[in-house]
């Protein structure tokens, strides 16, 4: 039996209506995208804490998976004048293949090796070493699995510089992988800050999971306090953008990384920081850099 797959283009003022009103009237699943991802108009998605924001794209897609005998057009219909839209997008629908999605899913992750002491293990998979430092976590809709170079980068510095006293700011958490391991790894206090709410949920979900005890929270609430260690894995307009905020939680004496930047970003983001803390580069991997300092 094959499914079917819908698209629709609308702005960030309806796209939100628009998925709930496809999950009312039946989709078995509705996600919110940048319509532009992949090109050169691809916009982040970033905030400061304590301020107030509204995390989405002007140009959105919302994408539902459908039963196959959906009536499309009058789900669109219904949808979009449920949503406030004015007129009926423009909306694109094609046949999805059965598939064990769960299996699928799954076949994709696997244990990943950070060190000699350090495992990132989906939940369906035994530690490969069980002596190891294990972060349990499945893939979800947080950013942060440990498979992207950015993060790996940023595990492989926490696992240089976090010591027993320390305090650790994980800043645009994602999933909360970082904070999870500056946790494992013995940090005395870890708080998380995201922009996306659904992210703050995850990274609540997975410390549960790994039985770590971490605050997060999300950029509505005002983030006070300085930190012996702040680790940010954004992406570097964002992290240029918050450069002040950033350092202003980074304790003096206090080491602050930074990725989710390219190589050829890294004079860029080494320039932007420079009024409040000297960068260099700590590592790199295809084609992505760590970045990291001490404030003086």
């Amino acid at each position: 039996m094959a499914w079917l797959s819908l698209s629709m283009r609308t702005d960030c003022v309806h796209a939100e209506a628009l998925a709930d009103a496809l999950l009312e009237e039946g989709a078995l699943s509705a996600s919110i995208e940048d319509a532009d991802a992949g090109t050169a108009n691809e916009t982040p998605q970033f905030g400061e804490p304590g301020s107030i924001t509204r995390p989405g794209w002007e140009r959105s897609c919302v994408v539902a998976l459908l039963k196959p005998d959906a009536d499309i057009a009058r789900l669109v219909g219904v949808c979009a004048a449920r949503a406030g839209l004015a007129e009926v997008p423009a909306y694109v629908s094609e046949e999805v293949a059965e598939q064990d999605w769960v299996q699928v899913t799954q076949a994709q992750f696997e244990p990943i090796r950070v060190s000699d002491r350090l495992w990132i293990v989906p939940s369906w998979h035994q530690a490969p070493d069980p002596q190891a430092i294990v972060l349990v976590l499945d893939p979800g809709m947080a950013f942060g699995t440990g498979s992207h170079p950015t993060t790996r980068l940023c595990l492989e510095w926490l696992e240089r510089c976090v010591v027993p006293s320390s305090s650790v700011l994980d800043y645009g958490c994602g999933s909360g992988i970082l904070a999870i391991a500056a946790a494992r790894l013995g940090a005395a206090e870890v708080l998380g800050v995201d922009i996306d709410r659904q992210a703050v949920a995850a990274s609540i979900s997975n410390a549960e999971r790994n039985a770590v005890d971490i605050r997060f929270q999300d950029s509505e609430r005002a983030l006070k306090g300085e930190f012996d260690i702040v680790v940010a894995n954004i992406l570097a307009n964002p992290l240029k953008v918050l450069a002040p905020a950033i350092c202003g939680h980074v304790r003096r004496g206090g080491s602050l990384a930074l990725s989710g930047i390219l190589v050829e970003q890294a004079e860029q983001l080494v320039d932007a920081y420079a009024p409040y803390l000297p960068l260099h580069v700590a590592d790199t991997r295809d084609g992505w850099v760590c970045l990291a300092g001490v404030k003086d």
